[in-house]
């Protein structure tokens, strides 16, 4: 089942009338209080995860240095992904959880901001970036990790309402402040 969304005269939002990509035009929409949440993990090696939760990664820090490489690429989304607007974050976070299987690292992001469009690339620009560098750190212990899945977990704000997927906005933990 195809969950595109579309426009007014069956168009999808991010294509003209001949089909070329383009960017959406907000410059007429409001700017309203605009949030987003996401996660995603990271399936390691014991050894990995226990030298990761342990801060013994011979780096340095894995987790302090992916949470900031998390914020940083929130902030910089529109440079990775060609058709997203800049926006001007007003909170981003990231938290990175050890789960109790011994092999699972768990990362959720939440963004927000006063704006005319959406924080949902953000948040989870926020996950990816932040799964990539947890595996940079570790990747001389276990080149076998394995990323993702990156989903949306809640969207609020905006002309389209609220979204929260299956109903586990609950479990979300970098939250709003």
């Amino acid at each position: 089942m195809k969950t595109r969304r579309r426009l007014r005269g069956g168009g999808l939002s991010h294509v003209d009338p001949k089909g070329r990509a383009r960017m959406v035009d907000v410059s007429l929409k409001s700017r309203t209080l605009r949030e987003a949440a996401a996660e995603g993990a990271v399936r390691m090696s014991r050894e990995a995860f226990r030298a990761i939760r342990r801060r013994r990664i011979a780096k340095g820090d894995a987790v302090a240095v992916a949470r900031v490489a998390g914020i940083v690429a929130a902030k910089r989304t529109s440079e990775l992904i060609p058709l997203c607007h800049p926006v001007p974050l007003e909170h981003v976070g990231v938290e990175v959880r050890f789960e109790r299987d011994g092999r699972t690292v768990s990362v959720s992001a939440a963004a927000r901001a006063r704006w005319s469009t959406g924080v949902e690339m953000e948040a989870m620009v926020a996950v990816a970036a932040t799964l990539l560098t947890l595996y940079d750190m570790a990747k001389a212990i276990d080149r076998a990790m394995t990323l993702g899945p990156i989903r949306l977990i809640r969207k609020s704000g905006g002309k389209s309402g609220d979204y929260v997927r299956d109903g586990r906005a609950s479990r979300e933990r970098a939250g709003r402040p």
